[in-house]
């Protein structure tokens, strides 16, 4: 029933028009000279939930900021994975989950939720804290507050939750936080067409590459 229920509401979210912001809204300043920005990566474009066809799974690597082939997905080269309806459950890899795509292979990877402003994340939780407290994917929240986006059934807004970051421990055990923007073309601030492109996802993160726990982006 879950799965049918996400992807009716995932159908809405691209067959409506959407409305949800007025021509003074602004679009964000992703750049901050630290973190990497991914703009209007491709997932299973041109597929919808009524084709009948799953969606193909995409990995993404945080240290090359690249997607990795699919024949690695037991490896350690790639740290999410873009799954499901309209590849917007995102999956870390961890060899010890089964939801996991890298289930078998040898990944780390969990997931923190902290709401907070990407910007004020500056340190990464203790290893003991993604243990207890670590989820394995994240989608859209159906309200128990651990997705990147929700919708307004009176309006079928599809809408990226604010002050919301992601904190990721990597497949090797190192540390990045994520701030995930959109999964439009262009992320637009309106989206007013019913034919508008997607799934193309827009999103920024820092990796910290020298194993610490410091995420500061300032």
């Amino acid at each position: 029933m879950k799965t049918i229920k996400y992807q009716l509401i995932m159908l809405f979210i691209l067959l409506i028009t959407f409305v949800s912001c007025t021509k003074d809204e602004v679009k964000p300043d992703l750049q901050d000279n630290k973190s990497t920005v991914i703009k209007d990566l491709a997932g299973d474009v041109g597929n919808t939930v009524g084709s009948g066809k799953e969606f193909e799974p995409f990995y993404f690597s945080l240290n090359t900021g690249a997607k990795v082939d699919p024949s690695k997905k037991l490896s350690t080269e790639w740290d999410i994975a873009f799954t499901k309806e309209y590849n917007s459950l995102i999956v870390a890899n961890n060899g010890q989950v089964n939801v996991s795509p890298g289930y078998g292979g040898e990944g780390a990877g969990r997931i923190i939720i902290i709401e907070k402003p990407y910007d004020k994340v500056i340190q990464a939780p203790s290893d003991s804290e993604f243990t207890a407290n670590g989820i394995p994917n994240f989608g859209w929240d159906a309200g128990n507050g651990v997705g990147w986006f929700f919708y307004d059934l009176k309006t079928h807004i599809a809408v990226p939750v604010k002050n919301r970051t992601f904190v990721i421990r990597t497949a090797e055990g190192k540390y990045a936080k994520l701030e995930m923007v959109s999964m439009y073309k262009g992320a637009p601030a309106t989206v007013s067409d019913l034919n508008w492109p997607a799934p193309y996802f827009t999103f920024r993160y820092y990796l910290q590459t020298d194993g610490s726990r410091n995420l500061s982006t300032n």
